[in-house]
């Protein structure tokens, strides 16, 4: 079952007050990316928020599962984990309570702390001409 829209805004209204937050629709589910607001790059410049933000999740049937990462795992011991979708490796966290700010915030921003730096996109076309 896909993900009503309803839901996705829902979401990713309540996600946004915790931080920058931007959604990428796969096969009638969502990828969730997040950047904490105010963060800057190494020489004090706010970064853009298309360049910086990290997967931290997923939307899919309804459910927001986020990234089993130490943080998370230590501040949502309780959580329930699943699988996102049919053939998914990952047994992610469930998250019950999206309208809870300072704990979605606390878990969001420690999250994004432990998540590596996006790749930098190649220009394939560039890679074909070598």
């Amino acid at each position: 079952m896909a993900t009503s829209k309803e839901f996705h805004d829902y979401i990713v209204e309540n996600l946004r007050k915790t931080g920058n937050v931007t959604t990428r629709k796969m096969m009638g589910e969502y990828c969730v990316y997040y950047q904490p607001h105010g963060v800057q790059n190494a020489v004090g410049f706010e970064k853009d928020e298309t360049d910086h933000k990290k997967l931290i999740g997923d939307i899919c049937d309804n459910c927001l599962f986020l990234k089993p990462t130490e943080s998370v795992l230590r501040l949502m011991p309780d959580a329930d984990r699943g699988y996102p979708y049919e053939g998914s490796k990952t047994l992610m966290v469930i998250v019950d309570n999206v309208e809870d700010t300072g704990v979605m915030a606390e878990v969001l921003s420690s999250m994004y702390q432990e998540l590596p730096e996006p790749k930098k996109k190649t220009n394939r076309k560039g890679d074909r001409d070598k």
